[in-house]
């Protein structure tokens, strides 16, 4: 049987995945998966690592992951409330808003005149990163592990020796000379 805390960092997570799904859609992973509501094919914010991410103590936002899970829920209860829109019991009230609910909650919460606008931004910019750059990899492991997001963006895989060379300029030409004081190895003398 799960105990009380393992259920209730399931449950924060569920919410997580949720709102990084609202930011950057995916696919379910399974035809039980509550938190993604699988509007878009391929790995989206959670597949990308959105989790992972927010819950490392280096980007700063996961002593607050509590708070604001409990904050968007209670929005969520008031959205459902508002719209008219049943929540399952079972599930946490953001997880168990329909997409486009969840949607329109974002775009409330992250709106010009929203009081508490600054956290929810944040909470999006970091599902973003963990999409677009991979930011709590090295970037070799994210690229073999298939990350979504930089396969999405057509990143190149470095060459066998772990190193990105670029033998074409990426204009089609060269844009400037090196400093003459530039070494062998493209460094600043």
């Amino acid at each position: 049987m799960e105990s009380d805390e393992a259920a209730e960092h399931r449950m924060r997570t569920m919410v997580l995945e949720a709102f990084a799904d609202t930011i950057i859609p995916g696919e379910k992973r399974g035809p039980d998966d509550a938190a993604i509501a699988g509007v878009d094919v391929g790995g989206g914010a959670v597949a990308g690592g959105a989790i992972e991410l927010l819950e490392d103590p280096a980007g700063g936002l996961a002593p607050a992951l509590e708070t604001i899970c409990v904050e968007l829920d209670e929005y969520a209860r008031e959205h459902a409330a508002a719209t008219g829109l049943d929540l399952d019991p079972d599930l946490p009230p953001f997880v168990g808003l329909p997409f486009e609910a969840r949607t329109s909650l974002v775009e409330k919460l992250t709106s010009p005149d929203h009081p508490d606008k600054q956290m929810w931004v944040g909470l999006a910019l970091f599902c973003n990163m963990a999409f677009d750059s991979a930011p709590h990899m090295h970037t070799v492991d994210a690229l073999a592990a298939g990350h979504p997001g930089l396969l999405a963006m057509g990143y190149e895989s470095p060459e066998p020796d772990g190193l990105w060379r670029f033998p074409t300029f990426s204009y089609g030409r060269q844009l400037a000379d090196p400093h003459p004081s530039t070494t062998s190895t493209g460094s600043p003398a």
